[in-house]
């Protein structure tokens, strides 16, 4: 086997899509209309890269033609409902796209006279204003989806009608105009951080992304995880893993790398004998795991650096432990449930040969040179260019890998695409952050869970654990069908202060990219955690599996995720924070053995099949064993040893009966 195919076609991989992701249902142009397109989305990528190599225009117009762009073209290319004409642009569409330019259009040509402005706006700007809200909710809507749509809308409505909020949640309220004025002509509200990084850092890793697809980086990974684990026990399930961690650090969508990725791996799970709920699951937790992977991590990580105020490597570094243990997780339960069903490898003539997979290794140097170049200290948006750059020069070592004219072109209209959502998204996301600025809802959300936690709680241990419980679950919540960057803005924005919030009641302070790193890991766990898992439900349509069984399956899997958070929280070393090379070394040793006792509690086999009892004691001893600390950690390896040994000696004893009886016989 030379290499791997997908048993879905792109047709059906596109009905897929645009089924469970909105940011995948587009419109298929013809003529003038695609010729329009195709012009915009090259400039929208050659201004980006222009701004990213030769130094970005002030904030405001750097911003807005951003804005301009994206809006410009996602009225253009998405269609008002999902029934919507895919080939034809309604002429209510031409009218919001030239709207779009209008208004966003309205800050570079007035700039001088707006930045000396001083008070409030006037009719005109009240009025461009008011238009440049309505076309970010609908552009939101229609390339993101409902979810953060409504919860901008709802925060709106909240900053107009303070004064008739209930006890806490009153302020003064802001009129229409005080709005307007702070939504879109200041840097607080659509035009704010979350609309930054996406002009800058996102776009240009974005596009990094589309350059590598092209020299065609993803079949690459599918054949390159075929080959070091389709031979291993339950190969295609560590396929899945492999391939989707790969893949979904750069792809940034748990849903597109479920479809994409899964069109390989689901229907091998399932060929080998693994039940359909569990393929689905086995893919959809790989695929949202991707969002947390290093480096890039969904380009979440870029907006941390603004909104934790750390340096890139310091989040990379911190992901680092919490994404080993998320994968080994499901790797290690996959490997128990192949165990338990008897399932082997993939045939021999189902692997890539590794000779033909090796000439293709040069196609990891560019992921290799950005990982090396942030470490060192470059710019996040130097990083992205010289990546860009390395992945051009690469390319060139073979002709199948090569970056044509052709191919050049397509990954600039890609890279432009696919930024459409998350402009939208971080768009609509400033207005959240706006309001909650403006009238401070975010510590009044933040004190309303810790007074509850505390009026709840008999200690302050019991308060903490129940002010995370309580940040997990709205956490979830916010997060359900939102894209990883809009995701953590939202969770960050609204989830995190609770955890800020209690630090000045604890005597040992919650580090603060630790509760960043909580409220992101929850967010992102919603794309499968029913009832809205959109990852998962993309998965049973491949699979063909329970949509609701196949999320609970994915949930189960991802273990690690729902455990992990609080451990670090508790215990900053898992995140690297204020410990050594050693410490390090034993914390992850450690908190593997955690993860093969939870596995093997939770699939109910280890060497054998588990009772009930010993899958609840190796669950609890998987948790000493991830919780650092050094009383844990001897009692758990204590109690790892002793199911170890008492699993190998019941199944000698067995083996001893069988041979006794055959004796016998």
């Amino acid at each position: 086997m030379s290499e791997s195919k997908p048993e879905l076609t792109k047709e059906q991989q596109d009905e897929l899509l645009q089924k469970y992701d909105a940011e995948s249902n587009t419109r298929h142009l013809t003529g003038i209309a695609a010729k329009v397109v195709f012009i915009t989305l090259i400039a929208f990528s050659l201004f980006q890269l222009y701004t990213g190599a030769f130094g970005q225009y002030t904030a405001y117009i750097q911003r807005t033609v951003h804005l301009g762009f994206a809006l410009t073209l996602i009225f253009l290319l998405f269609p008002a409902s999902k029934k919507g004409n895919k080939v034809k642009i309604a002429w209510y569409d031409i009218i919001l796209a030239l709207l779009a330019i209008v208004v966003c259009g309205y800050w570079p040509l007035y700039y001088e006279t707006l930045v000396q402005q001083i008070g409030g706006i006037d009719q005109t700007q009240f009025i461009i204003g008011s238009i440049a809200i309505l076309l970010v909710l609908e552009a939101t809507r229609r390339a993101v989806g409902l979810p953060i749509t409504i919860i901008a809308i709802i925060f709106m409505i909240y900053a107009l009608y303070g004064p008739q909020m209930p006890g806490m949640l009153a302020h003064r309220g802001l009129s229409p105009e005080q709005l307007v004025n702070s939504m879109f002509f200041t840097l607080e509200g659509i035009l704010g951080t979350p609309l930054q990084v996406s002009s800058t850092y996102i776009f240009l890793f974005l596009l990094f992304g589309a350059f590598l697809i092209q020299t065609g980086v993803g079949n690459y990974f599918n054949d390159l995880a075929i080959s070091l684990a389709g031979k291993r026990t339950g190969g295609p399930a560590k396929v899945a893993i492999f391939s989707s961690a790969l893949n979904g650090t750069i792809s940034g969508s748990s849903v597109a790398n479920t479809v994409t990725t899964g069109a390989y791996t689901i229907p091998m799970m399932k060929k080998l004998g693994y039940h359909r709920n569990f393929a689905g699951a086995v893919e959809a937790a790989s695929s949202t795991g991707g969002q947390i992977m290093p480096p890039i991590m969904g380009a979440a990580a870029f907006l941390m650096i603004e909104f934790a105020g750390v340096g890139y490597w310091e989040i990379a570094k911190a992901a680092t432990i919490p994404a080993i243990l998320y994968f080994s997780g499901i790797w290690i339960m996959t490997h128990f449930e192949a165990k338990k069903l008897g399932l082997f490898g993939l045939p021999e003539d189902e692997i890539p040969s590794k000779k033909e997979v090796m000439k293709k290794i040069h196609l990891l140097i560019p992921i290799i040179a950005i990982v090396y170049l942030l470490f060192k200290g470059f710019s996040v948006e130097r990083t992205a260019l010289y990546g860009i750059l390395s992945i051009i020069i690469v390319s060139l070592f073979r002709k199948d890998t090569r970056l044509t004219p052709g191919r050049l072109i397509l990954a600039l209209t890609s890279g432009a695409r696919t930024a459409l959502g998350v402009a939208a998204a971080t768009a609509c996301a400033g207005i959240i952050v706006g309001v909650v600025t403006k009238t401070g809802l975010g510590l009044k959300l933040g004190n309303s869970l810790v007074n509850l936690a505390g009026s709840i709680a008999s200690s302050m241990n019991i308060q903490l654990m129940l002010t995370l419980i309580f940040t997990m679950i709205t956490s979830i919540i916010l997060g359900m069908g939102s894209p990883t960057t809009a995701n953590y803005i939202i969770t960050s924005t609204i989830a995190l202060p609770a955890i800020i919030a209690l630090n000045d009641q604890l005597e040992v302070a919650i580090p603060v990219l630790a509760g960043h790193m909580f409220v992101f890991y929850f967010g992102i766990v919603a794309d499968i955690t029913p009832p809205v898992a959109l990852a998962a439900f993309a998965a049973t349509g491949i699979s063909g599996g329970a949509p609701i069984r196949t999320g609970a399956n994915a949930s189960r899997l991802a273990i690690a995720a729902f455990i992990i958070p609080y451990m670090f929280v508790l215990q900053p070393e898992l995140l690297m924070i204020d410990t050594s090379l050693l410490e390090i070394s034993m914390i992850l040793v450690t908190a593997i053995a955690g993860m093969i006792a939870i596995g093997g509690g939770l699939i109910g086999f280890w060497y054998r099949r588990l009772h009930w009892i010993e899958r609840t004691i190796s669950i609890a001893c998987g948790l000493l064993l991830i919780y650092p600390g050094g009383y844990t950690d001897l009692i758990g390896l204590g109690v790892f040893v002793a199911l170890i040994a008492l699993q190998l000696s019941s199944m000698r004893k067995r083996e001893t009966d069988t041979d006794i009886k055959q004796v016998g016989s």
